[in-house]
């Protein structure tokens, strides 16, 4: 079977796969990201990032409310956005 990897650019529009989902572990104080048998323990800037990943603003969109929520420069952030886009995307956790 070929699978065609996502590639996560500005204009891309990514959510979390469908079979995952981004969850506040109250009884650890964290969030999580849960696939089926698998977990992840993002750091808070992922979490901030996956929070804005609602399969309805791009990429560009994302950076852009992150840069002005965090008063910082846009091409700072843009690259560190993509990078984790396109981990989490290489391993199924998301799509665009």
């Amino acid at each position: 079977m070929l699978v065609t990897r996502t590639h996560i650019t500005p204009e891309s529009v990514p959510r979390l796969a469908p079979h995952v989902t981004l969850k506040h572990d109250t009884v650890r104080d964290r969030w999580v990201v849960l696939g089926p048998e698998r977990m992840l323990v993002p750091d808070e800037i992922a979490v901030e990032i996956l929070q804005r990943c609602d399969g309805e603003r791009s990429v560009a969109a994302v950076v852009g409310l992150l840069a002005k929520e965090f008063n910082a420069p846009e091409d700072d952030i843009a690259g560190d956005v993509r990078e984790l886009l396109q981990a989490l995307a290489d391993k199924g956790f998301v799509r665009a």
